[in-house]
């Protein structure tokens, strides 16, 4: 089996945003891609359903784009996932959690590396840091 999701690295300020989930790790805002969505669509989609925050106060970031993958196991069986994430900047730190998490936080970026769970995720928030910072952004 295979899962194809996005999501994205979103910050506000100096700020990143990380999400708790359910079952206990930190990470990004991510999703499965629905039928006849795109990446960005997906991403955007999620931001929404997971954090509150609407698609009119996020602004994507041209030229970044990240995938990571990995396996993961539910109900016994093997899952293969594919994971894209993009860079947004959120026009709002105001956060109406879905019921998938159950805290977030806004970390400086020291900070977010030390509280994300998962290497793959940590890779990615160094990625979009060093992209953020050739933009000026950081």
């Amino acid at each position: 089996m295979m899962e194809r999701s996005a999501g994205g690295v979103i910050f506000h300020g100096k700020e990143f945003l990380l999400l708790k989930y359910g079952w206990g790790h930190w990470g990004f805002v991510k999703g499965n891609i629905e039928k006849g969505e795109s990446e960005e669509e997906a991403f955007l989609r999620e931001a929404e359903e997971e954090a509150g925050i609407g698609r009119d106060k996020l602004t994507i970031i041209d030229g970044f784009r990240e995938k990571i993958s990995y396996f993961y196991r539910r109900e016994g069986k093997t899952i293969f996932k594919e994971v894209v994430y993009f860079v947004a900047e959120s026009m709002t730190r105001e956060i109406k959690l879905s019921f998938e998490h159950t805290d977030y936080a806004w970390l400086s970026f020291e900070d977010a590396i030390r509280k994300i769970t998962y290497e793959g995720d940590r890779k990615v928030l160094v990625k979009a840091h060093d992209f953020l910072k050739m933009k000026g952004k950081m």
